[in-house]
């Protein structure tokens, strides 16, 4: 399991959804199914993809209804088809009618994110470029957001603000500058015992220039430069530091990035510019 699921936030998200979502009770189930109604049901993949959040849907239902039996027929990252089955579950009816919408919306856009980023690395394999995601995420649905991205074999960025050091534009115009805002950020890791890696971000050759002056750091992002800049910069920092390149990278422009030598492409719209994968669960 990735270090950032874990039982705990899993627990978290999934009440909150339950509260969110059902509130005081599913009255629609309630008032048109027995009690002691049972069913089956299974997950129908309705459009090509990949396939994600099967792990997540099996916690989802066993966490309103551990009384419910969940068969996963494939796995997460499993390429699909219309007309595949992704899981079947059976016990209660109530139960099941309850969670399928919490389920649906989780996997959809799981599905969704994990079919982009699969798309997206097939356009770089033939470099050794690595995709990274981003914080561009829905709030309260990063984990699994994240999550999507691995499986659709995407690498995770920093998960938060509180697992790395990025010294974006912002941080360093509002430092004083390039020197200013590592200087600080040295002296603030130390002074707080904190072993956290240092990001910074250039705009420019000239600010490339700086921060290879300065030191300091570990990784040097590249944010919308030219592929052509890119490749420059590359030999211009000579593997001495990470190379990351960043800003507005679509699959119209992300090979020619990869091509100029960068070390890993981070691209936002892996995660804020998805179509959700169609798939219903259906009563058998």
């Amino acid at each position: 399991m990735i270090d950032y699921i874990t039982e705990d936030r899993l627990s978290q998200f999934m009440k909150s959804a339950f509260i969110e979502d059902v509130g005081e009770g599913d009255h629609s189930t309630l008032a048109s199914v027995p009690a002691n109604q049972q069913g089956n049901a299974k997950l129908l993949i309705k459009e090509k993809g990949i396939i994600a959040g099967l792990e997540m849907a099996k916690n989802i239902f066993n966490f309103y209804d551990p009384t419910l039996e969940v068969t996963l027929l494939l796995n997460d990252g499993d390429a699909v088809n219309p007309g595949d089955i992704g899981l079947t579950v059976a016990g209660s009816a109530q139960s099941i009618l309850t969670t399928e919408r919490l389920v649906l919306n989780c996997m959809q856009r799981m599905s969704g994110i994990a079919t982009k980023t699969h798309h997206i690395n097939e356009l770089i394999k033939h470099t050794e470029a690595k995709l990274l995601d981003t914080r561009k995420t829905t709030p309260n649905f990063r984990m699994m957001e994240k999550w999507a991205v691995a499986i659709g074999g995407g690498q995770n960025h920093r998960y938060a603000l509180y697992d790395m050091i990025m010294l974006k534009d912002n941080h360093i115009d509002f430092a004083g500058g390039i020197a200013e805002a590592i200087k600080a950020t040295r002296s603030y890791l130390e002074d707080n015992q904190l072993d956290l890696k240092i990001e910074i971000e250039t705009r420019n050759l000239e600010e490339v220039k700086t921060v290879l002056a300065i030191g300091g750091v570990d990784i040097i992002m590249l944010d919308n430069m030219s592929p052509a800049e890119m490749k420059e910069a590359v030999l211009l920092i000579n593997n001495k530091y990470v190379t990351e390149a960043s800003g507005g990278i679509d699959e119209s422009t992300i090979a020619a990035v990869a091509e100029s030598g960068v070390d890993f492409i981070s691209v936002g719209a892996l995660t804020h510019q998805v179509q959700s994968l169609d798939i219903s669960l259906k009563a058998v």
